[in-house]
């Protein structure tokens, strides 16, 4: 008899949301996700109104007003193209428990969240190697002073930076086996 813990049980859930800080590889990580699961791919930053991304483009964090009706519309186009699709991935920061309690409650169904954990140097470096993103490498402290990591009653699954994102994306795809039950609409 294995003494091996087994995997984790997750809330069924066919909406996926990769998050962490900016920089940590939430949009690369999830295109990969979506791409294994032939789910389409939300990229959290198209949803943002022009008045959040120019803030940030100015170096000054969002405040939670800001957030609402930019999560709330990711999580009914998240919710959106899982009707149409059986699944769908999306990428967003999410980065506290309330964001994320309310990315569930607006997409009205339940979401696993993909915790992309990594230290400020790794994320510092690869901020500085990012070429016309809006987000400056000033905001990431703030990011990680904002930062409530899921705890373990969240439906959420930690996965570590430091490995290739195929690598990443095949660790999340086992993980998300629920996904098969959910029909795939053609």
């Amino acid at each position: 008899m294995s003494m091996a813990p087994s995997p984790r049980r997750f809330e069924p859930a066919r909406i996926i949301i990769v998050m962490g800080v900016t920089s940590s590889g939430k949009t690369s990580v999830g295109k990969a996700i979506a791409r294994r699961l032939h789910a389409p791919f939300l990229d959290g930053d198209d949803y943002h109104p022009a008045a959040n991304v120019a803030k940030m483009s100015t170096g000054t964090p969002l405040t939670d007003e800001d957030r609402w009706p930019w999560l709330a519309n990711l999580a009914r186009s998240l919710h959106e193209a899982a009707e149409i699709k059986g699944s769908a991935v999306g990428a967003c920061s999410a980065l506290k428990r309330i964001y994320r309690e309310f990315l569930v409650k607006q997409a009205g169904e339940p979401i696993l969240f993909v915790y992309l954990d990594g230290n400020r140097e790794i994320i510092g470096e690869r901020m500085k190697s990012r070429v016309g993103h809006f987000m400056p490498t000033s905001l990431l402290d703030s990011q990680f002073a904002t930062l409530e990591a899921p705890s373990s009653d969240e439906n959420a699954l930690a996965v570590p930076i430091g490995q290739p994102v195929e690598k990443i994306a095949d660790v999340v795809v086992a993980q998300s086996g629920h996904l098969r039950s959910f029909k795939r609409k053609q």
